[in-house]
């Protein structure tokens, strides 16, 4: 470990892993999928305990007619009638903007088919050194090293001399409702980090998502004249080897940051429907699918670039040129985002961590959209760094290991003392 102060030692010190396992499991028993009334309990719970860490409290209930009409709101892809922002500020020596914005999300996504969990998603456990349960890697165990990090400022009679602010938000999994709208009240910090897993690295850059939708329109007929039908079917088969061979082609050049991943501009097809008897030929299908956006590149080029190729699709086939498929744009929207280039909140991370004893963490981009993007277009440089593997998330092995969640949350007190500064 690096030569500490004596007031960096004693804080490190005071991160509590039982106190930290223990938050994290309360979360995780928490059923918080987004869109659901969990959603909001969750909100409050972390704000119980941002208030009992001494911190001025912003709830609020979100504008969700605002969220639905604003021309720059991220999007939906699930139903809410409720949901809540919830923002805790330190006490500190000075007023005014916080030097550091620690920013995590607090809804997860459905845990799918509970039978091929090895256990109730929502009772968390702890077994082999980790954490266990449906959020605990992406990202509750990063909300609660944030508080940690806070709770161990408080424990060691620190006082900062500037503020350092937790945004709890929700929505992230399905476009970014909670931290547009926290922006958007007008929350800020000098720089922010977002602990979302990293598997040990620093995310310096993330690629954007968009949600699509294809309706695919064919001919019905009796199966037993097939010929005398045109199947939909049939149809998306060629549509998606197009969609594949125009996914080849986005890949090329990709960040080094990526570290080889095979596909980060990939477009996924995540859901099909087709026909409405088994003896028919099939006259309608309907895909739902995700598709990446490069970094830097704008949304609207992204979906031009798309729309443009499946035109092309259509135009090599007699039927799809006379019947073209319907695509629409759905759901959430992802934009690609990225710190600025040379920005010294990478190196003050990375120093960060290797003071833990951690060594010094690889730079590296990831291929899934995050809230990085609202935050760095609304001027706020951020990056992600967090406990657990983003490969773990939304699957029924998801966990994240105990000595990250304590390895991050004693970086994060690091960073806090050393972007807010001591008194």
């Amino acid at each position: 470990m690096a030569d500490l102060t004596a007031v960096e030692a004693r804080v490190l010190s005071a991160v509590d892993e039982a106190s930290a396992v223990s938050r994290l499991r309360d979360l995780v028993a928490v059923p918080s999928v987004s869109g659901t009334a969990a959603e909001c309990d969750v909100q409050h719970l972390v704000g119980d305990w941002l208030e009992e860490l001494d911190c001025a409290v912003d709830r609020w209930p979100i504008d969700l007619a605002a969220a639905a009409t604003a021309p720059d709101a991220p999007g939906q892809e699930v139903e809410r009638t409720e949901a809540w922002g919830v923002v805790g500020t330190a006490p500190a020596a000075e007023d005014g903007l916080p030097a550091l914005v620690l920013s995590g999300h607090t809804d997860v996504v459905p845990p799918g088919d509970r039978a091929l969990w090895p256990a109730d998603p929502f009772d968390p456990r702890v077994e082999g050194g980790a954490v266990h349960g449906r959020g605990a890697c992406d990202m509750k165990a990063g909300v609660v090293a944030a508080l940690a990090a806070l709770a161990a400022v408080r424990a060691a009679e620190v006082r900062l001399a500037r503020p350092v602010a937790v945004h709890a938000v929700v929505g992230e999994e399905d476009g970014g409702l909670g931290a547009w709208a926290t922006l958007r009240r007008g929350h800020r910090g000098e720089v922010c980090v977002i602990p979302e897993p990293t598997a040990g690295a620093v995310v310096t850059a993330n690629a954007g998502a968009l949600t699509f939708r294809l309706e695919v329109t064919g001919h019905a007929a009796h199966a037993a004249h097939r010929d005398r039908g045109v199947s939909a079917v049939v149809l998306f088969e060629r549509v998606h080897a197009g969609l594949r061979d125009f996914e080849a082609e986005r890949q090329q050049d990709a960040d080094p940051r990526f570290g080889g991943a095979p596909h980060p501009y990939g477009i996924n097809i995540g859901r099909v429907q087709a026909g409405d008897w088994a003896s028919s030929v099939p006259d309608r299908l309907v895909a739902d699918g995700r598709y990446g956006v490069r970094l830097g590149e704008d949304v609207a080029t992204a979906r031009a670039a798309l729309e443009a190729r499946l035109a092309d699709v259509c135009a090599a086939d007699p039927w799809l040129a006379e019947h073209p498929v319907r695509l629409t744009w759905t759901g959430g929207a992802f934009a690609s985002g990225s710190l600025p280039h040379g920005h010294p909140l990478l190196p003050a991370v990375q120093r960060a961590v290797a003071d833990t004893g951690a060594g010094v963490p690889p730079e590296r981009a990831i291929p899934a959209g995050s809230d990085l993007r609202l935050y760095a277009a609304a001027g706020v440089p951020t990056l992600h760094y967090g406990p657990g593997d983003l490969h773990l998330a939304h699957g029924p092995l998801e966990r994240v290991p105990v000595d990250e969640l304590v390895t991050a949350a004693r970086a994060l007190a690091l960073l806090t003392l050393r972007a807010c500064g001591v008194a």
